[in-house]
């Protein structure tokens, strides 16, 4: 196949443009001048002055819940415990149990609480995770699923001046409950999930890290590879939990196949800013895990041949993980892991710098910025000055990976990347101007970057001969179109493994 007559941008500074680009099999064969000799029969395909790009990876989603999320009550963006309610209340329902997600309280004149969702969902059980994921709203009958049983070590359970439970629960409470009595069951999440790999690669996705592994993501992916085959690549997390099956079984990072690998361990340091459990450097927030215990886990998953991502919000959740690779990196640095930092959203200016001094990268969501923004000038007023500081990592020689933390934030990665470069996504001008990223840092932190992550440097990520044909065609050129245009570029089609996984030519 030839693709001729638009603009291949290869992301690779070596060459960085090509005026057609040839593929063989599943592999680029090369760019334009070599598909004679390569393919003595291609079929041409007519790009029509349209823009192509290796495709996209989104380095941070937890993608069954973001699939069946498409079907759940959402209350992203509602104004107030009313308005909420009224979605609930004319929300269709499927099943026995009323599930949602969005919901951010923080700037509620009303808190949410059990009495108000007993009035709208009677003796159906209702559970309803905020926009991060961190906290759980229930109405009476799914709470009295768990018959009491609801603090567990790391969890918060909110009480009234009475001492019995609001019907919040956040953190681990808030994720066992769900765990122990709401969760949906596996082929609930294998139907979503096929649907939604056709939403993302419909929006240029060729790529994953996936955070779900704690409630069984790799079962589910690998459902869908036997019965049909995966439409975009997996590099599945698991709880550093189960890392004593690991060892058991003597299994190293990067089992499975093409489409589907085990990589790395998950591990949380705190909570987040929505829920106001970020650890903080003033001692607020939940910590989760200490700096000491990280250590062990990090040694542990270095003997095992694994790294380690661990989710850090908070200047002292990021401090004490930054301590605790540095601590141990005569151990895993001479092994080549990639140890990873998510979300690194609050840092001490200080500590910025030590990220690429130690080796580690980190796993960011532009999205997160302008999103945030309102929550973190209400609470980090003081210490702004290092949250979201993505140019600032990047200006320090961190390896900066970008994804969406679907569904905190949707899955849309020309959406992240517009985030990463104006830092607005209203009327406002870009908050911290100064960290704004240039169109090209945001596009290799989607593409080239997740790669380097996955340690698939030398065949994704990039347009060069002998590279997986993974690829997305744009509408534009984002690299020449202005800054505010950027909102007009879109996926036109979308390539896995030499196939068409969304929109095969001819175009319009």
């Amino acid at each position: 196949m030839i693709l001729e007559n638009g603009v291949v941008r290869t992301m690779d500074p070596s060459l960085p443009l090509a005026r057609a680009l040839a593929i063989a099999g599943d592999r680029v064969a090369g760019g334009v001048g070599t598909h004679e000799r390569t393919l003595p029969t291609p079929d041409v395909v007519d790009l029509g002055g349209r823009c192509v790009l290796p495709g996209f990876t989104d380095s941070h989603v937890h993608f069954p819940t973001w699939s069946l999320a498409q079907n759940d009550v959402r209350l992203e963006g509602v104004a107030g415990v009313e308005e909420a309610l009224e979605r609930v209340r004319t929300h269709p329902r499927h099943g026995s149990w009323v599930r949602g997600t969005g919901w951010r309280s923080t700037e509620w004149e009303v808190q949410p609480t059990k009495e108000a969702l007993d009035a709208v969902t009677g003796e159906a059980p209702t559970a309803l995770f905020s926009k991060d994921f961190h906290s759980l709203w229930l109405n009476s009958a799914a709470l009295a699923r768990a018959g009491g049983d609801l603090q567990v070590p790391g969890g918060v359970v909110e009480r009234d001046d009475s001492g019995e439970p609001t019907g919040i629960l956040r953190e681990e409470s808030a994720w066992q409950f769900r765990e122990r009595f709401a969760s949906p069951s596996e082929d609930e999440f294998v139907d979503a999930t096929r649907e939604g790999m056709r939403l993302a690669t419909s929006r240029g996705v060729v790529a994953i890290h996936d955070k779900d592994g704690w409630l069984g993501a790799p079962r589910i992916f690998q459902r869908l590879a036997e019965r049909e085959g995966l439409s975009l690549r997996v590099w599945q997390s698991v709880p550093h939990e189960r890392l004593p099956e690991l060892e058991t079984l003597t299994v190293r990072s990067g089992i499975g196949d093409d489409f589907l690998r085990i990589g790395y361990l998950k591990a949380f340091m705190d909570g987040t800013l929505g829920s106001q459990t970020a650890w903080m450097l003033d001692g607020s927030g939940v910590q989760i895990t200490s700096g000491e215990e990280l250590q062990e886990i990090i040694r542990r998953a270095a003997r095992a041949g694994w790294p380690v991502g661990v989710h850090a919000i908070g200047d002292r959740a990021n401090r004490e993980a930054l301590a605790a690779f540095e601590a141990t990196r005569d151990e895993w640095a001479p092994l080549g892991l990639r140890q990873r930092i998510e979300h690194a959203q609050c840092l001490a200016p200080e500590d910025v710098a030590r990220f690429a001094a130690i080796g580690v990268a980190s796993s960011v969501q532009f999205s997160h910025a302008p999103s945030d923004r309102d929550l973190a000038e209400r609470f980090w007023a003081d210490r702004t000055e290092g949250a979201y500081a993505f140019r600032s990592l990047w200006d320090s020689g961190a390896l900066v990976a970008n994804g969406s933390d679907a569904p905190v934030e949707e899955l849309d990665p020309l959406a992240g990347i517009r985030a990463g470069v104006l830092r607005t996504i209203d009327e406002r001008p870009a908050w911290r101007a100064d960290q704004c990223l240039t169109v090209e840092q945001a596009l290799v932190a989607s593409t080239v970057n997740p790669a380097w992550l996955s340690g698939d440097e030398r065949r994704r990520g990039k347009l060069l001969p002998g590279y997986v044909a993974d690829l997305v065609v744009l509408s534009r050129d984002p690299f020449e179109c202005p800054l505010d245009e950027l909102e007009t570029v879109e996926v036109v089609a979308t390539m896995v493994g030499g196939h068409w996984v969304h929109n095969a030519p001819p175009w319009q």
